[in-house]
């Protein structure tokens, strides 16, 4: 049952009959007073409330009625609908406990979406939270979680967490350290989806500049601007009815916040170039390895961008929180490079796991599958002993050219993926479209770390 707080009769019949055309029963309450008498059905599954009453328009009372729901009925989703104008306000209701909010005028894909992206948020969240870790067979079993490797009870967690918000279109930010994973996360939220058979779009959107941002992810006609000389689909059309996976959100500047925020609150959006409006159904995950609240007090990041990308948060731990996964990482990096060097299958000696596993990694994960893959690269055995760890650390090592490589402590990360990209290009003969696959980069992010290292593939 959905309870909808509204004093317009038209609003609240209008809604009702949407709502019952797709098979969700409903009732109305027109006053604060009597949505409150109604909570105690034990039937109500969801709240859809406006924000303002006919009494005051400065939408204190829809506050003040979402905080005494709340406290009635913690777990109540509530869904707040304002005028676009009254976002702020919307947001101090999502900081008090609603779901999400909608802005006025809505379609009615729009309120279809959020109450079905609400109710299967609310039973993904309401198993006890005090059980014990999940099984990683069983998860396995349920869900494809291939490339997520680790049976730490706090990953564990997290990849159930994952299975269990993939079904919905709730959008999800991914938080964490460069190099934990997050990328991968996003792409296991994709396939564990309806939108599976779909298009699954990247975006880094730290490399797109705001002069391109509304070209690269709009898309624009021929003759928008001076260069546009054909006609290009943005990254949202590409993406329709899939995902798209914003990277390095922190990094975009304020300017394109703004138009990221009003594509993701009416899933609206104009072509460069157009006047003409269309619409996409796509679901947004995004990630960061940026403090985001911080960069909101710092005036630095929209905080209505935020609590429209963050319905639901997926934290990726460091690799240094879960030494234990180390070993099953490095079994399966190594696994992965015998197929890719046609080299192997590698064995490692217990002393080498064992010191792979009390190393740091401020790098993550990222920083061990490099490090591994230097081994593979500049040794010549395939068995990896804490010999070949020593070599790693400046004893001796050196590249086919001879080039003396840094000692641990003076060798920055920087430095290994420098030298691990020579290497590549080197076993490669040049292919870039092999170096970036081996790496486990897209070329666009290959061609950036070739400009940023100064190194030049013909010559490597």
């Amino acid at each position: 049952m959905i309870l909808i707080v509204d004093d317009d009769p038209s609003v609240a019949v209008s809604l009702g009959l949407l709502l019952k055309q797709h098979g969700y029963p409903s009732c109305a309450a027109r006053s604060p007073e009597e949505a409150l008498a109604r909570l105690g059905d034990p039937d109500l599954d969801l709240v859809l409330q406006d924000m303002n009453f006919s009494r005051r328009t400065d939408g204190q009372d829809g506050l003040d009625l979402l905080a005494r729901t709340k406290a009635a009925r913690p777990e109540l989703p509530v869904i707040l609908i304002t005028a676009w104008g009254s976002i702020a306000l919307a947001v101090e209701g999502v900081k008090a406990g609603a779901s999400d909010f909608i802005t006025k005028p809505w379609s009615n894909a729009q309120i279809l979406q959020a109450v079905a992206t609400a109710l299967s948020l609310a039973r993904a969240r309401s198993d006890d939270p005090g059980r014990a870790a999940p099984d990683r067979a069983d998860l396995d079993a349920r869900f494809d979680l291939a490339g997520l490797v680790g049976t730490d009870p706090r990953f564990l967690r997290i990849l159930e967490l994952i299975g269990r918000i993939a079904p919905t279109d709730a959008s999800v930010l991914i938080t964490g350290e460069s190099g934990t994973g997050k990328e991968l996360v996003a792409e296991a939220l994709h396939r564990n989806s309806h939108r599976r058979g779909r298009s699954f779009v990247k975006v880094n959107l730290g490399g797109i500049s705001s002069t391109l941002f509304e070209s690269e992810m709009f898309g624009h006609i021929r003759g928008a601007f001076t260069d546009a000389r054909e006609s290009r689909k943005g990254r949202f059309e590409v993406a329709d009815g899939g995902t798209i996976f914003l990277d390095e959100i922190g990094d975009l500047d304020p300017h394109s916040q703004v138009k990221l925020l009003r594509v993701l609150q009416d899933r609206t959006y104009e072509v460069l170039g157009s006047s003409v409006s269309r619409t996409v159904d796509v679901r947004v995950i995004s990630a960061t390895n940026r403090d985001l609240p911080t960069l909101v007090a710092a005036g630095q990041f929209r905080e209505d961008l935020l609590y429209r990308l963050n319905l639901i948060a997926v934290p990726i731990p460091r690799l240094s929180e879960r030494p234990g996964d180390v070993p099953l990482l490095v079994r399966h990096f190594l696994d992965q490079f015998s197929a890719t060097y046609r080299r192997g299958p590698f064995t490692v000696t217990e002393q080498a796991s064992g010191w792979l596993a009390a190393q740091p990694w401020p790098g993550n994960v990222r920083q061990l599958r490099q490090t591994l893959e230097r081994l593979v690269l500049v040794g010549d055995r395939d068995r990896l002993d804490l010999a070949d760890l020593r070599a790693l650390q400046g004893l001796d090592t050196r590249d086919q050219r001879g080039t003396p490589l840094p000692a641990a402590g003076a060798m920055t990360l920087d430095e290994m993926e420098r030298a691990m990209i020579v290497k590549c290009v080197q076993h490669y003969q040049g292919n870039l479209s092999r170096v970036a696959e081996a790496l486990g980069l897209s070329r666009a992010a290959l061609y950036r770390r070739l400009r940023k290292y100064g190194i030049d593939a013909g010559s490597a």
